[in-house]
């Protein structure tokens, strides 16, 4: 092989005795059948039962990373490796070496990141759990799509590419098992060219070290804290516009559907939705004005909105617009109340609209503040 490396091939190790050589000896065999120049570089986790020696036996080279960790050690083997391509594999003997050439072809014709897929490939028998295989790497898959704008059929798929150009964009930085969502998450908020390619995903040797729900919820915990839209906008969306819709029905009366009866009740949640929406729309742009100053968001439309219509001013216009409402309405209880003759007062209706307006507006008051602040807007 040449010393000046093409195609790294990077695998993580912690105790892979059973399968780490082979997959060393499967991957510099599809190196050289693919006349591809390339190295094999094992990530050590921490392994007592020899794999080390094995590895570097079967033509590794071997790097240590100290940080315990499915992402720490990729970080550690990328760190090391050489290539202009990387190709990212566990070394368990699930995943066949064999499509490295595969994969560093899809690079090769213009895709950034190429992810194997197995459901659009072959699963053998005993290779998936089938909570796993019918619930979870489908759910998490989706939900990662509608978080990030592009539908992948297997988003945890650990047999995968990337360009060197790519990787360095992608800003990888997570220690554990939701390593493999930042990646794809990543990927497609910097615009990035995501394919896959189906692949046969074999039986692992060795104990798993995959722990379904708590490894699980680190995937979904990551993507909703790296997606306001789904966690933040669409609810609070939703949320206001129920709320507005319930207060503006029921505003001149009671409703009546067959048996059923909405009055005050109803009137209240609706407030209550109206204001969370707000709070949670707020706190939504928030964090796409950080993602934007982080760089970590790219051709969002949410992003957009605030760079083409959002500023400080016409927050504070808009928002003193609604206290200014909502002034108006209990100025007028308050004008109606005097006229009668400062008797008994029941305009439930009218001032909890009045108050809703309220906090509404000095949410986006004090939220466009909250958003300037993100956005450096004191900077100019």
């Amino acid at each position: 092989m040449s010393d000046v490396p093409e195609v790294s091939v990077v695998m993580p190790c912690l105790n892979e005795a059973a399968s780490v050589a082979r997959c060393v000896e499967t991957a510099r065999r599809a190196l050289e059948r693919g006349y591809l120049a390339g190295e094999v570089v094992v990530a050590d986790n921490g392994s007592t039962d020899g794999s080390v020696e094995l590895a570097e036996r079967a033509g590794a080279r071997v790097v240590h990373a100290p940080t315990r960790g499915y992402g720490a050690a990729y970080l550690a083997g990328i760190a090391a490796a050489r290539g202009r391509y990387l190709v990212l594999g566990d070394a368990d003997g699930s995943y066949d070496f064999e499509t490295v050439p595969e994969l560093v072809a899809a690079l090769k014709a213009g895709s950034d990141v190429v992810l194997g897929s197995r459901f659009t490939g072959t699963i053998l028998p005993g290779a998936m759990p089938w909570l796993h295989r019918y619930v979870g790497n489908p759910v998490l898959s989706r939900i990662l799509g509608l978080c990030f704008g592009q539908r992948v059929s297997d988003a945890h798929c650990g047999l995968r590419a990337m360009t060197r150009e790519a990787y360095g964009r992608m800003r990888l930085r997570t220690s554990g098992m939701e390593f493999a969502s930042e990646m794809v998450a990543m990927a497609l908020r910097q615009g990035l060219k995501v394919s896959e390619i189906p692949i046969v995903y074999h039986p692992r040797e060795g104990e798993s070290k995959l722990r379904s729900f708590r490894d699980g919820w680190r995937h979904l915990r990551f993507m909703l804290l790296l997606s306001p839209t789904p966690l933040f906008l669409l609810p609070g969306l939703t949320a206001v516009a129920i709320g507005l819709a319930g207060l503006l029905v029921l505003l001149p009366g009671p409703i009546r559907v067959a048996a059923l009866t909405f009055d005050f009740h109803f009137m209240f949640v609706s407030s209550a939705l109206a204001i969370l929406g707000v709070q949670l729309v707020v706190l939504g742009l928030a964090a796409k004005a950080y993602a934007r100053a982080e760089h970590l968001d790219r051709g969002d439309r949410w992003l957009a909105f605030l760079d083409r219509w959002f500023t400080l001013e016409r927050g504070l216009l808009a928002g003193l617009a609604v206290l200014a409402a909502g002034l108006g309405i209990n100025a007028k209880i308050l004008v109606d109340w005097l006229a009668a003759g400062r008797g008994e007062l029941f305009a439930v209706r009218p001032a909890l609209v009045g108050l809703t307006l309220l906090v509404v507006g000095a949410q986006i008051v004090f939220g466009s503040f909250f958003i300037s602040v993100l956005r450096d807007d004191a900077r100019g």
